[in-house]
């Protein structure tokens, strides 16, 4: 039914042109697609189009280089990961149809491309933080830095403790002798009754089968076991004392990835680290670790800042997670005095609402260790309010890349790759963080 007495705009799907003559037209100003293309065409791509100039220059034309990094930096900024999705996108999303200049790469050129140049794309982020630095944008007064899980891309159930694959690795292993035993007797029972040139294949497949199991847990034990040994020596215990505990753990799906405590409870995954400065909330240093704590994480972090950034902290804020007294140690002790950092990290676990751990008052006594000094540091009033800056630094980056862009769970597999992909999570951040300075 016409509405009497009211005028519609015209909703006529079989006009010709749906969209105006130029791409620039598509979108208003301001819009993130048009900064990437600003960003991406002052990246250094060299490492990525260097390895088409490897080939003979036949077969079919190659995607420009340049259209699959926006392509792929708009899906990851934008919580878009998976390569048949963002596919999709380049049909249906006016945005992407822009950075692809109205070509449509498929999920599989996509992910190819992803996986090919995975370490040029993770290269990406510190070139960016550079930019950003010779723009005066990234002055390191202090940086808070933390850790998450994220799941990797492996069911914590495809995971077998060491006790349990030695009793599987027993059971098979006896398995596969009944197995032999049946075959060997009822390869002689067919002989006589068909002929030896007849036999049925089920006995041999099913043999097969366990072998290969038999074979993958055998694989397991050796992983577990080196890791043991790694671990020894690391601790400067003698090699005879390096036998695994029964409850570590392998995952089948992805051996790299181990099984940590989590909010969510147990879960396999990486812990993704980032260092965050507090003007912009740019991430200024990022790794990944297969450990399932961050005691190990101050050192690794501090030299990711300095190797990425090209500065090195004045500040740092960090939870009781990164405290030791050898990491407190690390902080203080430099060849020159003026690069030594003011650290401001908690000495125990406190809810939100809490304050840091109380040290009794009065003089600390004769033998007190670094993290005594560093309780009483915290109680002091320009300690607290230094160190409450922490939370609001870098606890919303976190937020800002599970909750608002949806990156709970690794696409790819092994630590390497993973550390890529964490790379390339943390340079849309950043991307995002400019975008909104530039245009807010």
């Amino acid at each position: 039914m016409l509405a009497m007495g009211k005028s519609f705009l015209s909703d006529d799907v079989n006009q010709s042109l749906l969209f105006p003559p130029s791409l620039h037209d598509w979108l208003p100003e301001g819009h993130l697609a048009r900064f990437l293309v600003d960003v991406v065409s002052v990246l250094d791509l060299s490492a990525i189009y260097a390895s088409y100039e490897a080939g003979d220059g036949r077969g079919m034309s190659a995607y420009a280089p340049a259209m699959m990094v926006r392509v792929l930096l708009y899906g990851y900024a934008t919580g878009v990961y998976s390569s048949r999705k963002l596919e999709a996108k380049t049909h249906d999303d006016v945005a992407l149809r822009y950075l692809s200049a109205d070509a449509h790469p498929d999920h599989a050129t996509l992910a190819e491309f992803r996986k090919r140049h995975l370490e040029a794309l993770a290269g990406l982020f510190t070139q960016a933080l550079l930019l950003c630095a010779k723009a005066g944008l990234v002055k390191l007064g202090h940086v808070a830095i933390d850790g998450t899980k994220i799941k990797a891309n492996a069911s914590k159930h495809k995971a077998m403790s060491y006790g349990r694959m030695a009793e599987q690795e027993e059971a098979i292993r006896e398995q596969v002798q009944e197995i032999m035993a049946v075959a060997s007797s009822t390869d002689g029972e067919e002989d006589t009754r068909f002929g030896e040139d007849k036999r049925g294949d089920e006995l041999p497949e099913e043999l097969q089968r366990r072998e290969t199991r038999l074979a993958r847990i055998r694989e397991a034990k050796r992983v577990v076991e080196e890791r043991a040994r790694e671990k020894a020596k690391a601790e400067g215990k003698p090699e005879g004392e390096a036998q695994p505990e029964d409850k570590a753990q392998y995952n089948f799906t992805d051996p790299e990835s181990r099984i940590m405590k989590s909010h969510e409870g147990f879960v396999q995954a990486y812990n993704g680290q980032i260092a965050v400065e507090p003007e912009f909330q740019l991430i200024v240093g990022q790794l990944v670790t297969q450990a399932g704590n961050d005691k190990e994480q101050m050192r690794p972090m501090i030299e990711a800042v300095e190797e990425q950034s090209g500065q090195r902290p004045d500040e740092v804020l960090a939870d009781a997670g990164y405290c030791s007294d050898s990491n407190l140690e690390y902080l203080e002790s430099t060849a020159e005095p003026e690069k030594k950092i003011d650290a401001y990290v908690a000495t125990g676990r406190q809810k939100h609402s809490e304050a840091p751990a109380v040290c009794p008052r009065g003089p600390l006594p004769k033998g007190a260790t670094r993290t005594d000094r560093m309780r009483r540091k915290l109680q002091t009033k320009a300690g607290k309010a230094i160190y409450a800056r922490r939370k609001a630094v870098v606890e919303p980056v976190f937020g800002q890349i599970k909750e608002a862009r949806g990156f709970r769970r690794f696409l790819l597999r092994g630590l390497v790759k993973v550390q890529g992909e964490w790379a390339l999570v943390c340079l849309t951040h950043n991307i995002l963080k400019l975008h909104r300075m530039c245009y807010a």
